[in-house]
């Protein structure tokens, strides 16, 4: 059964020249801080990297969750943990077997997630959830911001939480992509219990209505 829900900014499109701003006006009505680190290799598309998570520590004690969309995850482990990541997520498409990152990523006291993109089977990652603090469906192809929701990866999301469930599991099935209070809310009846909001959310006029607004359509 999912657990209560989670929510969470992603800054990939926020207002950098205002990103502590931003960040101070939503921090009291987020969960936990979503961080899209691309390196233009595996994904068309660069963002960012420690520099900016360490700029960011100093003004948050929010829960740093880095999605790393980069070719060489695990050199960036030690990096991202000295900057202040909580936990950090790599593709299985870039790991079919993550069993050496999500060690390495424990001896350095971050917790580990895995990242499944759309046309990746959940079957691939199953062999896998021990291993997990997190499963992050992806519900666009990852790279930009402001993609629309793929619906279709909502069975993903099902299956993610009957086996976590099915084994006894603690891992969260988190969700990222073309989220808004439609969507999430049916990512929520899935399974979903931690949702990423990107464009629907930094980009709002009133960002923290938007996610209030999230927060009322998963229920809690």
């Amino acid at each position: 059964m999912a657990k209560p829900a989670r929510l969470a900014a992603s800054i990939l499109n926020a207002d950098f020249a205002r990103l502590g701003e931003e960040l101070a006006v939503l921090e009291p009505h987020l969960d936990f801080l979503h961080l899209d680190i691309m390196d233009g290799h595996f994904v068309p598309n660069l963002s960012f990297g420690p520099p900016v998570i360490a700029s960011l520590r100093r003004v948050s004690r929010l829960f740093f969750d880095a999605h790393l969309m980069v070719t060489n995850p695990m050199a960036l482990f030690a990096d991202l943990k000295a900057a202040g990541a909580d936990l950090v997520s790599v593709h299985l498409e870039v790991h079919p077997d993550p069993t050496r990152a999500a060690k390495a990523a424990r001896g350095l006291g971050l917790q580990f997630g895995l990242v499944i993109n759309p046309p990746t089977p959940f079957e691939a990652a199953a062999p896998f959830l021990e291993l997990c603090d997190l499963v992050l469906v992806m519900s666009v192809n990852p790279g930009f911001g402001g993609q629309g929701f793929i619906p279709e990866v909502l069975e993903k999301v099902e299956a993610a939480r009957m086996l976590i469930d099915s084994r006894g599991l603690a891992a969260d099935v988190e969700i990222d992509g073309g989220i808004t209070p439609e969507t999430a809310r049916l990512a929520r009846r899935a399974g979903a219990d931690a949702f990423v909001a990107g464009t629907a959310v930094v980009r709002a006029p009133d960002p923290v209505a938007a996610v209030q607004e999230l927060r009322a359509a998963v229920g809690d």
